[in-house]
C-alpha cells in the first residue's frame, strides 16, 4: 500500500455521527470524501451540490429507511440496503431525512468528482434498490456490488464517474483477494471487525483508511478477517486527469 491516511471524527447533536475521509483528493481521486455515518434524526435542512455526485449508500442493517426530495422533483425512499446517486451538475438542492424518527439510519455518504466536460450537466439521479444489488458468496465471505464490478459480478448502475465499491462482509478468519487494475487507485474504509490488508492489521476503532495508488500493473490486496470477522468497504477508480 502507498499511505495510511486518518478518519476525523464529526458529530452534529446526538443525531448524526460520522468518520470521515476529507481532504485528502490528491490520494482519493476521483473521491472528493466519504462519511461513514449514523443517523437518527433530521440533521441537515435542504442544501445545494454544484459539480458534482452525491452518492448515499445504507447498509443492510438500517434500522429504517431515508426520505430523499430535490429541486428536480424527486421523491423516493432508500431502503436499508439501497444506493442513491444524485449528480449535482450544474446545480441541485436536496435533502434526506430517517423515514422513522428516532431510529438510527447506518451508511455512507460518499461525494464523487465528475469529469469536467460534466460539471455543467443538467442535475439527475440513479436509483439502485437493495433487492437488485449484485451481490457475490465464496466461503466465509459476502461480496456487494453496488458500484462498478468484481470478478463476474457487474452493477447494473452506468454512473458519470465510473468507479467500483464494494461492501465485504468476512467471517473469521475468512480471506478473499481483491485485483486492482492498471491506472486505478483504491483504499478501504473499515466498518466493524479488524482485518488484515496485505499482512498489515487495521481496526475499527484506529480510524485508518489504506490507500493504494495507482501502478500501470495490477495489483493484488489480500484480505484476511481476525476472530471477530469483518466489514469493509473497497472504494476503486481510475484517477480524473482533470
Amino acid at each position: 500500500m502507498s499511505e495510511i491516511l486518518s478518519l476525523e471524527r464529526i458529530n452534529i447533536g446526538s443525531q448524526f455521527r460520522a468518520y470521515g475521509l476529507r481532504g485528502a483528493y490528491k490520494s482519493t481521486n476521483p473521491f472528493i470524501g466519504v462519511d461513514h455515518a449514523w443517523m437518527s434524526g433530521p440533521t441537515f435542512p435542504p442544501h445545494p451540490h454544484q459539480g458534482f455526485s452525491a452518492v448515499s449508500y445504507l447498509f443492510l442493517d438500517s434500522e429504517t429507511g431515508v426520505n430523499n426530495r430535490d429541486s428536480i422533483g424527486t421523491q423516493n425512499l432508500i431502503k436499508p440496503g439501497g444506493l442513491h446517486w444524485t449528480t449535482a451538475g450544474k446545480g441541485i438542492v436536496h435533502e434526506e431525512v430517517p423515514a422513522e424518527t428516532g431510529k438510527t439510519v447506518h451508511s455512507l455518504q460518499i461525494f464523487i468528482n465528475l469529469p469536467s466536460h460534466l460539471r455543467e450537466t443538467a442535475p439527475g439521479f440513479l436509483i439502485l434498490e437493495a433487492e437488485d444489488v449484485p451481490t457475490l458468496y465464496r466461503e466465509g465471505v459476502k461480496v456487494r456490488v453496488p458500484l462498478g464490478h468484481f470478478e463476474e459480478v457487474q452493477s447494473p448502475l452506468t454512473p458519470p464517474t465510473e468507479v467500483t465499491m464494494l461492501d465485504i462482509s468476512l467471517e473469521p478468519n475468512a480471506e478473499i483477494v481483491l485485483t486492482l487494475p492498471p491506472e486505478h487507485s483504491g483504499f478501504f474504509l473499515a466498518v466493524y471487525g479488524d482485518v488484515c490488508v496485505d499482512d498489515q492489521t487495521f481496526k475499527l476503532d484506529d480510524l485508518q483508511v489504506p490507500i493504494f495508488e495507482e501502478k500501470e500493473v495490477a495489483q493484488y490486496i489480500s484480505l484476511k478477517a481476525l476472530e471477530r470477522g469483518a466489514k469493509l468497504v473497497f472504494f476503486s477508480a481510475k484517477p480524473l486527469s482533470n
